[in-house]
């Protein structure tokens, strides 16, 4: 009996790519911000260093980003450009399932049988070389955008700290609490938009 036909990965290629995105770019922006993480700093000691009370500022790093109308047009992009490459991807799916139950079917004669297996291990070995080159061109694009935008929008902040005198910009994943008024992401985005605006 033929193995079981894998679900495509391409299907699932654009809530993987925000997800990524979304993880990897919290990662990247935190590192070019000035943050306090519970672990290593905390506030009173940001105070004691400052002359007073220190003005905080909290962000949503990654949803900053991906709010942007940069990252949104390149969501789009992405997926008009690798879209026939996903369709070849579930054509070769489909394809791969009808083999395999034509091949699993009652009374096949044996000499059928081993030319349907040899068509299913090339053609699943074509879909594999193809999923593969799909997934190398995904990493490369993804983490360009990431190197760009997390650039793009640690200055941002940066600049914006500077204008509003805020002494910490504090990463949301790096809090237990904080008031709603105290967050800036919207304020981010908005500035990024404005500072890079979509092309």
């Amino acid at each position: 009996m033929m193995g079981g036909v894998h679900a495509s990965l391409i299907n699932a290629y654009f809530r993987y790519f925000y997800r990524s995105c979304v993880l990897l770019m919290s990662s990247k922006v935190r590192s070019a911000l000035l943050f306090v993480a519970a672990s290593a700093i905390s506030i009173s000691a940001v105070q004691a260093q400052v002359a007073g009370p220190a003005k905080v500022a909290i962000i949503n790093a990654a949803k900053a980003v991906v709010d942007t109308a940069e990252f949104q047009k390149i969501q789009a992009a992405v997926q008009a450009k690798y879209l026939p490459r996903q369709q070849a991807l579930e054509d070769l799916d489909k394809q791969l399932a009808a083999i395999q139950k034509e091949g699993n079917a009652p009374n096949v004669d044996p000499n059928k049988q081993a030319e349907l297996q040899a068509e299913f291990t090339q053609k699943g070995k074509q879909r594999q070389r193809l999923a593969d080159d799909l997934q190398a061109d995904i990493n490369s694009e993804r983490q360009e955008v990431l190197d760009r935008t997390g650039r793009q929008m640690s200055e941002v902040v940066k600049k914006l700290a500077e204008e509003k005198g805020w002494d910490v910009v504090v990463d949301v994943r790096n809090t237990i609490y904080f008031k709603p008024a105290l967050e800036i992401t919207a304020d981010a985005t908005a500035a990024y938009n404005k500072a890079y605006p979509a092309k």
